[in-house]
């Protein structure tokens, strides 16, 4: 396999054999981001400089005798990030010159596991879209097709990772920014399970960077292998220096099962509230027959799985109540006005998300209520079945639309039209209960696409999920270079 297609598991054991040096990983990688970037627009922050004298540093530490778990590894930071020295923007031109003094958590934990930094990778504007263009860095490309996107809000992540511009990337999720770009761009990702890492840093521009618990979203791994998954994640996680006490000290029980045959598996192909497109099913279908023909036990339906279309219509009041907090107030009270007057009985996931946008603390509060219970249906289920395996998104990676207005714009499933953001029910599945899940490449769509589904893990047992994507990568082949 070509050199900076190579795992990160690979790169360490060939560094630790003498075969390469740290050097020469990082001159290949900067040479083929300069080379094919320009096409792809992954890398929207180069910090070359830096990473060629991290690469000499973790060369003269391995001289030294030391190892580390990444020592000399190169790898990518989602622009998110705040990373010392390099602006930090979230895509908003009015930040276009905000240089944060400190690294977040999560880079700070690369860097003392001797990854190489090579650079930051593009967002969306405010990180708010399932495509990764802005106004200060431009549009990433997918790079199986330049003409489709490669998802967000970590498709600069996913796109650098399927390009090989580094081994592993860091990136976020909070509506399937990781997960989404993975099945786009035919990578593996993580969405660990709410609290697990540490996300201090991975903060707004400006904003104080301190430890807060989040209401949904998680920082998390990206590779392109699950055990290059599972040896990030190893990195990531654990509690926040600034933090203590038993709460934050996690430490996550072995995988269930380690053989296939083993494994208790419920697969799901179909929304109530969304239809999943024919290439997609077709991906879970594939998943569903390696399990079969490994032995595991496959269920196609199960009284126990809480409600899909309760669970998507509180996941939207939950995820735009936290976007109808930061609006302006003129832009609020337009919203407030709109929600007044959508019909007691309209169930669209369109006025979820405008009442979601007004809620007020009241609501949220008998919302966050029903959300326990949701949690508490999902440990049932998770006591008869180990894994979910379930679509992402509806489609693969589709077509740049750069319409200003998100609410205007529609998505196309098997040649019918459907509101843009009502995609977003698939990635609330695991969101709204604060689940794990990992994004696993599938295969490929009639149209030559990738294709990924994602295998939901109960809550804090991170590892059981993983170790199913590592058995099917086994079996069914995992990541494959664009053409």
């Amino acid at each position: 396999m070509d050199g900076n297609l190579r795992s990160a598991e690979e790169l360490t054991a060939a560094l630790r054999a003498g075969d390469v040096t740290s050097v020469e990983l990082a001159d290949a990688a900067i040479a083929r981001i300069e080379r094919d970037d320009k096409a792809i627009n992954a890398i929207c922050v180069p910090d070359f400089d830096r990473a060629r004298a991290a690469a000499r540093s973790a060369d003269r530490a391995r001289a030294r005798g030391e190892d580390r778990p990444l020592l000399g590894v190169p790898v990518t930071v989602k622009e998110s990030y705040d990373v010392a020295g390099l602006p930090t923007t979230w895509g908003v031109p009015a930040y276009r010159d905000f240089v944060p003094a400190a690294d977040a958590v999560q880079v700070a934990r690369l860097r003392a596991a001797g990854a190489v930094v090579l650079g930051k990778t593009n967002v969306p504007l405010g990180l708010q879209d399932l495509q990764s263009f802005n106004d200060i860095y431009g549009t990433t490309n997918n790079p199986w097709d330049h003409a489709r996107t490669p998802g967000g809000s970590s498709g600069g992540s996913a796109a650098a990772l399927a390009a090989g511009f580094g081994a592993l990337s860091i990136g976020s999720d909070i509506g399937g920014s990781l997960r989404t770009p993975a099945h786009f761009c035919g990578v593996y990702a993580h969405k660990p399970t709410l609290g697990l890492v540490a996300n201090r840093g991975m903060v707004p521009p400006t904003t104080p960077a301190l430890p807060t618990d989040l209401d949904l979203a998680v920082v998390g791994p990206m590779a392109r292998t699950a055990r290059d998954l599972a040896l990030l994640l190893d990195v990531m996680s654990g509690p926040d220096p600034l933090t203590r006490g038993v709460a934050h000290d996690l430490r996550l029980p072995p995988a269930r099962h380690r053989r296939l045959s083993d494994f208790r598996v419920l697969v799901l192909d179909e929304h109530p509230l969304l239809p999943v497109g024919s290439a997609v099913r077709a991906g879970v279908h594939r998943v569903a027959d390696v399990l079969v023909d490994g032995g595991a036990r496959v269920e196609r339906r199960t009284p126990l799985l809480p409600d899909l279309a309760e669970a998507a219509t509180l996941y939207m009041h939950l995820l735009f109540s936290g976007s109808g907090a930061r609006v302006p107030v003129e832009m609020y009270e337009q919203i407030r006005v709109r929600a007044a007057g959508l019909r007691a009985d309209d169930g669209s996931l369109g006025a979820a998300r405008l009442r979601g946008m007004v809620f007020s603390h009241r609501d949220w509060i008998e919302a966050d209520a029903r959300r326990e219970l949701h949690r508490h249906g999902w440990r049932q289920l998770f006591a008869e079945f180990d894994a979910v395996v379930c679509p992402i998104t509806p489609t693969p990676a589709f077509r740049h639309d750069q319409h200003p207005d998100l609410l205007e714009r529609r998505l196309d499933i098997d040649g019918v039209a459907y509101p843009y953001l009502d995609q977003l029910v698939w990635a609330g599945v695991a969101t709204m209960p604060g689940l794990p899940a990992t994004a696993v490449p599938t295969g490929l769509s009639p149209d030559g696409l990738p294709v990924g589904v994602q295998l939901i893990g109960p809550a804090f047992e991170d590892r059981t999920p993983l170790r199913l994507a590592e058995l099917l990568e086994q079996r069914m082949g995992g990541f494959r270079p664009p053409p």
